[in-house]
């Protein structure tokens, strides 16, 4: 698994009115070809009468799945132009459509290049990009008389914290860096004096607008 990848937070979509042409830009995070083929499909259902509903996506932990389409626009003037935006802003796991409603005014190659290029642009901005970044859980059990302790060192090394257990003790779940989760439990060995139970579980991605 990657320590981190940049997607977009969510579905997403903005418009664009470029001589008198209606270019929507809509983007969405997706983890399979099989959701992004999905997502262009509703798209092109919900704008059944747009001229064009243009598509690219990138998809797989080496970009392994890349694929656009020009939907009828004259060939390398969409797809290609909105896959160079996905690919420009380093996005992973990310589907884009940009639908055009036709205005009656002609744009030329490039004035279609530009067209679905800021079109692009302007849906994945709107979804929000986001990065994914890797956390390893950590179990971290205790008697209560710890507990003040342990919150007080957690949130100066700035640990993320899941959902506190309260039972005959008090269980921890502790989100470190996935990078630095073995280091984590030795420090948290440290600082409960081998008195807690300390157990590393899953990884899993959350989400940052920043790095940790």
């Amino acid at each position: 698994m990657l320590e981190y990848y940049k997607t977009v937070s969510r579905r997403g979509a903005a418009e664009l009115v470029i001589k008198k042409s209606r270019f929507i830009g809509f983007a969405k995070p997706v983890s399979t070809e099989e959701e992004a083929v999905r997502f262009i499909a509703e798209i092109k259902k919900e704008h059944s009468a747009a001229t064009h509903n243009c598509s690219a996506y990138r998809i797989g932990e080496r970009d392994e799945c890349q694929k656009q389409s020009d939907d009828g626009e004259p060939s390398g003037t969409a797809g290609k132009p909105i896959l160079e935006v996905i690919k420009n802003q380093g996005l992973k796991n990310t589907v884009v459509v940009v639908t055009r409603y036709f205005g009656g005014i002609m744009l030329g190659a490039g004035g279609l290049i530009r067209a679905y290029t800021d079109g692009a642009a302007a849906g994945i901005a709107a979804a929000e990009p986001i990065n994914q970044v890797l956390h390893r859980e950590v179990m971290v059990e205790l008697d209560y008389t710890w507990l003040g302790k342990v919150e007080h060192e957690l949130r100066l090394r700035g640990t993320l914290l899941g959902e506190t257990q309260f039972t005959d003790k008090v269980t921890l779940r502790c989100l470190p860096l996935n990078s630095e989760a073995e280091e984590f439990v030795s420090w948290m060995t440290e600082v409960t004096q081998g008195q807690g139970t300390i157990a590393a579980g899953k990884a899993e991605y959350i989400g940052h607008k920043t790095f940790p």
